[in-house]
């Protein structure tokens, strides 16, 4: 597994969760949740994830000339999208449409505030290393 990935194509990736999220909340199709969704599973199970994939063709310098973005907390960001993808996939299946609604908002907000350049991910995973630390310490 990778342990970097390129900036542009992290942001690719969140620009696309952003796009079919708020695609979603605007029309209710559910593809607009499958189609992000499949794309970060892929990327979570297989280390695959075609987005990425795809945007690595148009990058016209070599990869380690990009700002590196950490692979690890990548994934636990992804994963944080694909369960909440999912859970508004339940939801709007289930037509529980405030559960499905208020999931995709949450995704879209994390994805286009990371674009912007805060991640949502990042603080959520930081506070979770700080509690394990803090927990460790005290067990010790």
């Amino acid at each position: 597994m990778l342990s970097s990935i390129p900036r542009p194509l992290v942001r690719l990736n969140q620009s696309f969760i952003f796009i079919f999220a708020t695609s979603f909340i605007v029309s209710s199709n559910w593809l607009f949740l499958a189609v992000p969704l499949l794309a970060g599973l892929m990327g979570i199970l297989f280390q695959f994830n075609p987005v990425i994939k795809a945007g690595k063709l148009f990058l016209k310098k070599p990869l380690s000339t990009y700002i590196p973005e950490d692979a690890e907390q990548q994934n636990f960001n992804q994963k944080i999208a694909v369960t909440l993808l999912t859970i508004a996939l339940i939801g709007h299946i289930s037509s529980v449409q405030w559960l499905a609604i208020t999931s995709a908002i949450m995704v879209a907000l994390a994805s286009l505030v990371a674009i912007l350049g805060f991640c949502v991910g990042c603080f959520v995973r930081f506070q979770w290393k700080q509690f394990q630390y803090r927990r460790s310490q005290h067990s010790s």
